[in-house]
């Protein structure tokens, strides 16, 4: 119970990657943290292998003063999410908050739109190598890492890794807070 009374979101939009959104969730719950799945709108969205979602809030109704770190689960849906003023804007107002971004997969697709990656090291899937490069990151090929208030993974395979390294983070700034 490590992150009982913190708040923590995950962005969600249709054809997230299901394990990359349910995994991290609940390992977040198991630490006792408020977990609120974040969406374009409050509409049950479905992952990319089909399971359903339902959005308790809307990303534009989230303040990154309010949350101590933000989940960007891969799939579909962070292509979909980086076109979204709200979505970039919060993302980019948790880092430069120094709160925890937290991306997987093609997860890293919204802090890349956000303009958060330059200078930094990043990882995902090989997929979103070049537009990481592209945009001013250092690609690194290992399952899961922190770069400063960020925590980067790469594929579903690396939910463990990445799982370890986000809860790790994420009660290193709770003890801050």
């Amino acid at each position: 119970m490590r992150l009982k009374s913190h708040r923590i979101a995950v962005l969600v939009a249709e054809g997230v990657e299901d394990l990359e959104f349910y995994v991290p969730f609940m390992r977040l719950q198991e630490e006792g943290a408020e977990v609120v799945a974040a969406g374009l709108d409050t509409r049950p969205v479905r992952g990319k292998n089909g399971l359903k979602i339902q959005p308790t809030a809307t990303i534009a109704s989230l303040e990154a003063n309010n949350l101590l770190g933000v989940v960007i689960p891969g799939g579909w849906a962070p292509d979909k999410l980086r076109r979204h003023k709200a979505a970039t804007d919060l993302v980019r107002d948790m880092d430069h908050a120094g709160r925890i971004v937290a991306s997987i997969c093609h997860g890293g697709w919204v802090p890349i739109s956000a303009g958060i990656v330059r200078g930094r090291r990043a990882t995902g899937s090989t997929g979103i190598r070049d537009d990481l490069v592209n945009a001013g990151a250092t690609w690194v090929d290992v399952p899961a890492f922190r770069e400063g208030n960020q925590v980067w993974g790469r594929v579903v395979a690396d939910i463990p890794d990445f799982c370890r390294e986000l809860v790790a983070a994420l009660v290193e700034a709770a003890t801050r807070s």
